[in-house]
């Protein structure tokens, strides 16, 4: 593991002093990881595979490997004791690598599941024109989220034929094109199935205020906002970038624990919930979300912005953020994601 950590570390070009501090250690701490002579706790190893870049299970693994040999290496009976070891292990933790599901979810998850499988069978029969057309609704339904007043088809127009629609804001034209890009990017990080890092959640909202806040775009917040007509109270400014770390440690702690459609709304909750960005936050939230559904075979969840759908979206959420309690959000998440696979199998011509 020395080996792996130092080289790393080299490879990111960051000096020792650098990284200690970003982990808030002494920098004679790192240099005793890269020598052997000391193990990093759970913690820092959770904040080095997320600042190194690092597979977060393989160091995990490798943490483990030289835990377990140090305590038996020169133990006369330690190969028998770890087979014994080995054989309560796997009645004992059999259960680790399945999804977790909490109860009130299952019927929902468990059609989830079975659509997704039938629609992984017919994807020979996806054409980029379906999703061109289900993208367009997408950026549609999120700005109107938002307020944003351009229609489906002014939206069209905007995006993909360059139109200028009278009476409309330049603001308007640009969330239009930029979520359109933002989609674009979020795809192409599915693809490459890329670790969820800041640089990520940086990337897609630095497109989201292109042109319209470029000042703010793809940077933090350094003021305090509030939500209007909400009572949740984003944390303070310095608390940001503090928090933002813990929602990258908690990704990685819990991407193949959890079943994609819950994982993906548990981000995209715990996101607008930090609230990192002084403009943009629900855009980003959602898209981060349909990125984690993207890279599990799922389609995109395209919540709709009418009166109605949006006071349920922000009332669910609400409870979530004051209460804690984030089953009536994940239920709403879990239900687009439903909706949008019956459709596409619909499209697909098999109901």
């Amino acid at each position: 593991m020395k080996t792996l950590l130092k080289n790393a570390r080299l490879q990111k070009g960051l000096m020792v002093r650098e990284l200690a501090q970003s982990l808030g250690i002494d920098q004679a701490l790192v240099s005793k990881f890269e020598s052997g002579t000391r193990k990093p706790t759970k913690e820092q190893l959770n904040q080095l595979a997320h600042i190194l870049d690092l597979d977060a299970k393989a160091l995990k693994v490798q943490w483990l490997k030289e835990r377990i040999l140090y305590e038996i290496a020169e133990e006369e009976w330690g190969l028998e004791a770890l087979m014994v070891a080995e054989e309560e292990m796997k009645g004992k933790f059999q259960f680790i690598e399945k999804p977790v599901i909490p109860k009130s979810l299952k019927t929902i998850i468990t059609s989830i599941n079975k659509l997704q499988k039938k629609l992984s069978k017919l994807r020979k029969f996806d054409s980029y024109r379906i999703a061109q057309a289900l993208e367009l609704e997408y950026t549609f339904e999120s700005n109107r989220i938002e307020g944003n007043t351009l229609t489906l088809k002014e939206t069209d127009l905007v995006i993909n034929e360059g139109l200028t629609i009278s009476g409309k804001s330049m603001r308007e034209h640009l969330e239009a094109i930029n979520h359109k890009d933002a989609i674009v990017y979020m795809k192409q990080l599915a693809e490459k199935n890329t670790r969820l890092l800041a640089r990520e959640v940086l990337g897609v909202h630095q497109l989201v205020l292109r042109g319209i806040d470029d000042a703010h775009a793809g940077k933090y917040r350094g003021v305090q906002v509030l939500i209007k007509g909400s009572l949740h109270v984003p944390p303070a400014p310095y608390l940001v970038a503090k928090q933002m770390e813990d929602f990258f440690l908690w990704y990685e702690a819990n991407c193949k624990k959890l079943h994609p459609v819950i994982l993906a709304a548990e981000m995209h909750e715990r996101l607008v919930t930090i609230h990192p960005f002084i403009d943009g936050n629900g855009r980003t939230s959602r898209l981060i979300m349909n990125l984690i559904l993207l890279q599990n075979g799922f389609v995109i969840a395209n919540i709709k912005g009418d009166g109605k759908s949006r006071l349920a979206y922000y009332t669910a959420l609400e409870e979530a953020q004051t209460t804690g309690n984030k089953e009536a959000f994940i239920h709403l998440v879990a239900a687009y994601e439903l909706a949008a696979l019956e459709r596409y199998l619909k499209i697909l011509g098999s109901a």
